[in-house]
């Protein structure tokens, strides 16, 4: 048994998601899907009620934060109460697309660690070119959680380790050319590790230029394992183990 921690498998992202989800079901992968918006959330709440192997990260993404209204707050609020719902996700800051609107990206991210703190749920955190203000806001919060596509510094991991967050690793570990990521997960070591796809997204070096799923865990598995020395089948034991304890899930 394996755990996708992060992966966008539903209607509005993949055609066949639903045939992707039984598929992981044969083997054996348990899959936790993230939203980002009113839609996708729904989405993922039906799926969730619908397959075993499907658990729920419910949470509005950077790139709506100019449309996100209290009405969706509300709505969000009340969803987070769903039993299949184990996190709130995916959530966080991104200045690489924008910088225009950091104000309201960080309201937002404030709203959401608030819900998260008032349903006792981690949170699935997304952070590009926005680092230090994302570990300043996630420690004036008492939450815990994940570092999706964790891409930052080895150092930087160590902070967020400090908080309680685990650093999701995904298909940039296969890449030839990202020294950077292979290198922190040397020194963090794979206590401190869940593995993600970022489905439909980010696909592993051996399957460049696809659509990424959740059957290519294998090859974030191994890259992991070839990379600390370890079996392919520890690294699944011991990264399964987190993710269950972190989303206290199984």
């Amino acid at each position: 048994m394996i755990i996708d921690t992060h992966c966008h498998i539903y209607n509005s992202e993949m055609e066949n998601a639903e045939e992707i989800i039984r598929q992981a079901a044969e083997n054996d992968i348990y899959l936790i899907l993230n939203g980002t918006d009113p839609l996708s959330n729904r989405e993922i709440l039906e799926l969730s009620d619908k397959y075993e192997n499907v658990y729920a990260a419910l949470g509005y993404f950077y790139s709506f934060a100019d449309e996100i209204t209290d009405e969706d707050i509300s709505l969000l609020d009340n969803q987070l109460g769903n039993d299949k719902v184990i996190a709130v996700g995916e959530i966080g800051l991104d200045y690489y697309h924008t910088k225009d609107n950091k104000a309201n990206q960080k309201e937002l991210f404030d709203k959401m660690l608030v819900l998260a703190e008032k349903h006792d749920l981690p949170v699935i955190v997304h952070s590009r070119k926005s680092i230090q203000d994302t570990y300043d806001m996630l420690k004036m919060h008492d939450v815990v959680g994940s570092m999706h596509c964790y891409q930052g510094s080895a150092e930087m991991a160590e902070q967020f380790i400090k908080l309680g967050f685990y650093m999701g690793i995904g298909g940039p570990i296969t890449h030839t050319n990202n020294k950077k990521i292979r290198k922190m997960a040397r020194k963090i070591g794979i206590d401190n590790m869940l593995v993600e796809t970022d489905s439909p997204y980010l696909p592993p070096e051996q399957k460049k230029g696809e659509k990424n799923t959740s059957l290519n865990l294998k090859y974030i598995t191994r890259g992991i394992a070839e990379e600390l020395g370890m079996s392919e089948e520890d690294v699944i034991e011991i990264t399964s183990k987190n993710a269950k304890k972190l989303f206290k899930i199984m």
